[in-house]
């Protein structure tokens, strides 16, 4: 069990499409919030959940549509352990981009006493901001998916 600190416990949820700037505004969150614990003398605790990371296979990105669900549920187990270990930051890093792909993080983070955040980048329904995503993100997603994924947002 992590030692229990006395700062309140956040939960980070992600929303955007693949090439929003998610992980990279995770990334630089991460970085200040530990060097703000660092630097109070409080342990780091700060974890990521993202499911991608369970088809990056010898460092490369192999996405599986029949993993999926399987990917899903794993992350969502790793994210609440580590609440209810005392973590004090956690991030869930997926394009969580209906409110139902979400909704079981936000339960077992309230649930479990955290504050919760809904971190939201871009509008994932406007065209232009959907172009941009296609050319910059990082798994090589194609518009035509891109546009699919913008079309099931919903607003929370």
């Amino acid at each position: 069990m992590r030692e229990q600190i006395d700062t309140p416990r956040q939960a980070i949820i992600m929303r955007g499409l693949p090439g929003s700037g998610k992980s990279y505004w995770v990334s630089q969150f991460v970085e200040a919030k530990v060097q703000q614990m660092e630097l109070s003398g409080t342990p780091a605790q700060v974890e990521v959940f993202s499911t991608d990371q369970y088809f990056c296979q010898n460092g490369i990105y192999q996405f599986n549509v029949k993993l999926l669900s399987k990917y899903h549920q794993l992350n969502l187990t790793a994210f609440i352990e580590a609440m209810s270990d005392g973590v004090a930051f956690v991030i869930c890093d997926n394009t969580n981009l209906a409110l139902w792909e979400f909704k079981a993080y936000q339960a077992a983070a309230v649930a479990l006493g955290y504050e919760v955040r809904i971190q939201q980048m871009g509008v994932p329904t406007d065209l232009e901001h959907q172009l941009m995503c296609a050319k910059r993100n990082r798994h090589h997603v194609p518009l035509n998916s891109i546009k699919r994924m913008g079309s099931v947002f919903e607003a929370h």
